[in-house]
This record gives C-alpha cells, structure tokens and sequence, in this order.
C-alpha cells in the first residue's frame, strides 16, 4: 500500500511529542533515523531530514481528536481508485469494516501538503476514522498504530471487494437493522 515513498505514517508518544515518517523515504525500509519527532506545532524536535509533507494533516487529527494516537495515510490502488473516481467507499456492505472503521467519507480535492488537506478533513474528523482523499488516496487513524493500520488493510479489502462486486453487477447492502447491532458493538469497543 506504501509504493515508493508515498504515504506517510505518526504515532502520537504524548501531548507534547509525535513521531513521523521522513519526507522521501520508501516506508517498507523505515530504519529509525526516518523517523522525525516534532512537536505539535511541527517544530522540528530530533531527526535528520525534513518530515512528512502531509505533517499539517497528522497534526490536524491530534488536535482535533485526543483519542487519536496514531495515522496512516497512503495511496492503496483500489481505495485511490475510488478516491479519484469520486465514488464513495459505502461500509455497509461488509460486517468488519461497519464495526472495525465506519463510515468512509469522501473528502473535497486538496492540493497535498498544504493546508488544504487538513480544511478537507475538517467536516469529518470528529466522527470518523477512515478517510478518502479525493484525488489523493486515504487516511486511517486509530489508538494505536495497529488498529490504525488494520483499518488500512480493511478499507483496501472494502474497495476491492466492491469493485470486483459491481463488475459482477450486484452489491448487495447489509439489512439496517444489522447494521444498527454492529455499529453498537463498534461504539463498545471504541
């Protein structure tokens, strides 16, 4: 899901300190010295290199969501797809992505790496922990980079399955009143 050094990923250690990817490096080769702490204003703090170009938008959910403490974002070829084709990514249609992510809601385009993108995310971030970056490709958050991650993985399995789905011809919806009994669970184990 990382092709190259696009994408990025943040973990949050604490109020006052946030880990991130280096600007340019390819993440399936991450060492520690590619690693940037900053502060939440994105003050350099340790590491050689410049951080993320999408700092502003991990900055952006930790202020905006304390229950955040990690983010991933990448441009995994299905979910991007849908990103770029301007189709949303519908999550009843699979029981682990209604109780493990949500909703996926499809963000405005936002010239990447600017303030742009955080502006984009702004109507969502509250109630949502899974985002299509138009044009651009997606975003999870989570408490942990784990659960973060994963939902990464279950987005990009979302998107595959539904554009397999509609090339067969029929996406079939889960009942509402399942949908109600597994977005309850989603809201226990949240």
């Amino acid at each position: 899901m990382l092709a190259g050094s696009g994408g990025n990923m943040s973990i949050r250690l604490d109020r006052d300190r946030v880990l991130i990817t280096r600007s340019g490096v390819a993440k399936g080769r991450l060492t520690p010295d590619d690693i940037i702490l900053v502060d939440p204003d994105g003050r350099h703090v340790r590491g050689d290199g410049e951080p993320s170009t999408e700092m502003l938008m991990h900055l952006f959910v930790y202020r905006e969501r304390p229950d955040v403490m990690a983010c991933v974002h990448s441009h995994p070829p299905y979910a991007t797809a849908f990103a770029v084709a301007g189709i949303p990514l519908e999550a009843d249609i699979l029981p682990e992505v209604v109780v493990y992510v949500g909703d996926i809601p499809l963000t405005k385009y936002a010239s990447p790496g600017t303030n742009a993108v955080p502006e984009s995310l702004a109507p969502y971030v509250k109630d949502h922990n899974a985002f299509l970056l138009a044009n651009h490709g997606l975003l999870t958050v989570g408490k942990t980079l784990e659960q973060a991650l994963n939902r990464h993985e279950t987005v990009e399995q979302l998107a595959r399955i539904l554009a397999q789905a509609r090339q067969l011809g029929a996406v079939n919806r889960i009942p509402r009143t399942d949908i109600d009994r597994l977005s309850a669970i989603r809201r226990d184990h949240d």
